[in-house]
C-alpha cells in the first residue's frame, strides 16, 4: 500500500472513516479531504506545503478542470521553487491558457490538441507555451488528475535567434563617458561587466557581499553559490560610491530596484549614451564572457564567474574568439607570402629549436 505524502497523518474516527491531517513544525495545521493521492486531497496537501495560503481558484473551480489544475500548480511546492522571474513568466503563460480553456477536463487534453495549440503560436512564443505546459503536465500527472503527460514527444519549435544584442567595446566606451565614476549608473555598468551575473542577482549585490576580496553571489535563478574575485576597476567604483543601504543599487528614493525596474531605469541610461536601441542589461552579461573568450578564457573558466549551469552557451563565446584569433593570423601568413616572407604552419603553435 502507498505511504501518504511527507507531514500527512491519519487515523480512523469513531465512525471508522479515515481522517488526514497536514502537520509540519511552522505550518498550519490542515485537514485533508478524501484519500491520499486522490486530486482533492493533492490540492489541498500542495496548498498545505505551500505555506497555508492556498491558491487563489482551487475552491471555486470544478474538479478536474484545466482551471482547477493551473491553480494547484500554482499553489505547489514545485511552482514555490521557481526563480521569481521564471514564475512570473510561467503564471503569465498559463492564466492565459486557464482564461481560454479553463472550463475543460484536464484529462481530455490530447497530444493532437498540443501540437495545435503550438501552431497557432509564433516560435518563440510556443516555445514558451510548451515549457509552461510540459510543467503543468507533471503536476496533473502527479496529482492524479491524468494518467499521462500530453507533451511527451512533442518537438519543441525551431526557430533562429541571435539573442540579446552583445555590448561592444565603443558601447561601454560610449555609456563610461556619459555616466562617471560616482553616479549609479557606472556603478550598474561595473556591477554587470566584472561579475558577468544577471539583472536579478547584480541588483541584490551590497557591501555585506564583499569578503576576502571576492563577491559572493548566489545565484536566484539556479541555486548555485559564486565567489567572485573583485576586478580593481570594480573595486575603484565601489569605493567611490556613498554606503547609505544595504544593496549598491537603489531607486531615488533608496529602495532596491525590482527587476523590471531596474531594466527600465538602465534602459534609459543606454538612451541617454547614446546606444543602440536594443542595448540592454542582459547584453553586458553577454559582453563580459565575450571579453573573458577574448583574452583566451576556456568556457570551464568563463563558467565558473558567470554560473552558467552548461557549456554550449559560454562555449559560443570562445568558438566566436577562436574564430577571429585564426582568421587574424591567415590573413597574416598571406600577407608574408604576398611580401616574399617566410611561411609558418597556422593554427599550431611553432616548435622550438635546441641549439
Amino acid at each position: 500500500m502507498r505511504r501518504p505524502p511527507p507531514y500527512v497523518h491519519g487515523y480512523l474516527d469513531r465512525h471508522g472513516r479515515p481522517r488526514f491531517y497536514f502537520r509540519r513544525a511552522g505550518f498550519k495545521r490542515t485537514a485533508l479531504p478524501g484519500l491520499p493521492y486522490s486530486p482533492e486531497f493533492m490540492a489541498a496537501y500542495e496548498a498545505a506545503m505551500h505555506g497555508g495560503r492556498g491558491e487563489l481558484g482551487i475552491s471555486r473551480s470544478r474538479s478536474g478542470t484545466v482551471a482547477a489544475a493551473v491553480a494547484g500548480y500554482f499553489a505547489s511546492a514545485a511552482f514555490a521553487d521557481l526563480a521569481e522571474t521564471t514564475r512570473r513568466s510561467r503564471r503569465r503563460i498559463l492564466e492565459r491558457f486557464r482564461l481560454e480553456h479553463g472550463d475543460k477536463g484536464i484529462a481530455t487534453l490530447g497530444r493532437n490538441t498540443v501540437e495545435r495549440l503550438l501552431a497557432t503560436k509564433p516560435a518563440s512564443a510556443g516555445l514558451n507555451f510548451l515549457v509552461a505546459l510540459r510543467a503543468l503536465m507533471r503536476h496533473a500527472v502527479l496529482v492524479g488528475l491524468r494518467a499521462d503527460d500530453p507533451t511527451v514527444g512533442v518537438r519543441a519549435p525551431k526557430f533562429r535567434s541571435a539573442g540579446f544584442y552583445t555590448w561592444t567595446e565603443d558601447d561601454i566606451a560610449a555609456f563610461e563617458a556619459k555616466h562617471p565614476i560616482g553616479t549609479r549608473a557606472r556603478l550598474a555598468l561595473v556591477l554587470l561587466l566584472y561579475t558577468a551575473q544577471r539583472r536579478a542577482d547584480v541588483i541584490r549585490m551590497g557591501r555585506q557581499h564583499v569578503r576576502d576580496g571576492l563577491i559572493q553571489v548566489r545565484q536566484s535563478k539556479t541555486g548555485t553559490n559564486l565567489g567572485i574575485p573583485l576586478h580593481p576597476e570594480l573595486q575603484k567604483v565601489i569605493g567611490a560610491t556613498a554606503a547609505e543601504h544595504l544593496t549598491f543599487l537603489t531607486t531615488r528614493g533608496g529602495r532596491p530596484f525590482h527587476p523590471d525596474a531596474f531594466t527600465h531605469w538602465f534602459k534609459r541610461k543606454c538612451r541617454e549614451a547614446g546606444l543602440a536601441a536594443q542595448a540592454s542589461v542582459h547584453g553586458v552579461r553577454k559582453a563580459a564572457c565575450r571579453r573573458l573568450a577574448e583574452i583566451g578564457c576556456s568556457a570551464s573558466v568563463i563558467a565558473s564567474i558567470s554560473g552558467h549551469s552548461t557549456l554550449r552557451e559560454v562555449s559560443r563565446y570562445t568558438a566566436a574568439a577562436d574564430q577571429v584569433r585564426l582568421a587574424r593570423l591567415g590573413i597574416e601568413a598571406l600577407t608574408r607570402t604576398k611580401t616574399g616572407k617566410p611561411k609558418r604552419q597556422i593554427g599550431k603553435p611553432r616548435s622550438k629549436v635546441l641549439k
